[in-house]
């Protein structure tokens, strides 16, 4: 459904501040522009300090937040911003759309996540659903099999690349794991 800019302003609602937490200049620069474009008064932290801070002085009825930032996760940012204001409308990005933080995110008070590259139509979306409708199924869907290698992934990256933790933590033989982290990424 695509929506005026008037549309857009009227369901935002009367507290019209998002914070955008990004790490991409770039990124964050233009969807900054296409969001006050849509009547969002906007403000942007770089990084996961900045973000936390910006979300205790002002907490914003409404953010956008990067999983992975180049000084943490953004998941500390949902988490201050959830403990100053239970009512705001959290989306958090990621170019690592994994299941299990999509489901961290979800658990600390996300109101969604997207993958990225996503548009802002598709932020606003999120942003300003009620929950009472479930949203659209994705165009490209992960397969079974990219799902299961983002599982591997995140063990990987949970044990701090060690094959053989992440073998043992999956029941699954050392060589096998090595294999499959050789191979590229599924689609």
């Amino acid at each position: 459904m695509v929506q005026s800019m008037d549309d857009a302003a009227i369901e935002i609602g009367k507290d019209k501040s998002l914070l955008l937490v990004d790490d991409d200049e770039t990124f964050v620069r233009r969807l900054a522009r296409a969001m006050e474009k849509r009547g969002f008064e906007v403000r942007i932290a770089e990084s996961v300090a900045e973000g936390v801070g910006m979300a205790r002085s002002a907490p914003p009825a409404h953010a956008v937040v990067d999983l992975r930032l180049s000084d943490g996760n953004g998941l500390d940012v949902v988490e201050a911003i959830r403990e100053r204001r239970e009512d705001a409308r959290i989306v958090v990005l990621t170019g690592y759309g994994a299941i299990a933080t999509a489901v961290a995110a979800v658990k600390i008070g996300a109101t969604d996540y997207l993958s990225k590259p996503a548009d802002a139509r598709q932020i606003v979306a999120a942003l300003l659903s009620t929950g009472e409708d479930l949203p659209p199924p994705p165009e490209n869907p992960m397969s079974a099999d990219r799902v299961r290698w983002e599982h591997i992934q995140r063990i990987y990256e949970q044990c701090d690349r060690n094959v053989s933790e992440t073998a043992r933590r999956l029941n699954m033989h050392r060589r096998t794991l090595q294999r499959i982290l050789a191979k590229r990424s599924p689609r």
